[in-house]
């Protein structure tokens, strides 16, 4: 059965707020992905911790926004077989590079994947 690109991006986002709550040990707020020809952007909110904004903020608040971002970049680089796996189970595509990024300001935290062709959809946008 062919999926629509809605129905892959809607299971891109259940996959990656599994991998963000098991993983990465809290999922996020909101999570949305969008097929971009031979991209998949999946966008994550509200994925930092209350211990976390109190670091982003507090008097060495450059410091502390980067280790947040260390720190997550090297978890999501641990984990990052089973996000490409699943990007690839679900496309039909192989994964050939992931890039990542958060806001410390805003929580929100933006994984973009590149494929090696377009996403299989059917064609149907939606």
């Amino acid at each position: 059965m062919n999926k629509t690109q809605g129905q892959i991006e809607a299971e891109i986002s259940e996959a990656v707020i599994r991998f963000e709550k098991e993983y990465m040990g809290r999922g996020p707020l909101e999570a949305k992905t969008y097929i971009v020809e031979d991209m998949v952007i999946s966008r994550l909110k509200g994925v930092m911790t209350p211990s976390e904004y109190q670091l982003a903020s507090s008097e060495d608040s450059r410091h502390g926004r980067e280790l947040i971002k260390q720190v997550r970049r090297e978890l999501l680089e641990k984990g990052r077989p089973l996000l490409e796996a699943v990007v690839q189970d679900v496309t039909s595509r192989k994964v050939l590079s992931l890039h990542t990024d958060i806001s410390t300001v805003t929580g929100e935290r933006v994984i973009v994947f590149t494929l090696d062709a377009p996403a299989a959809c059917t064609g149907v946008k939606k």
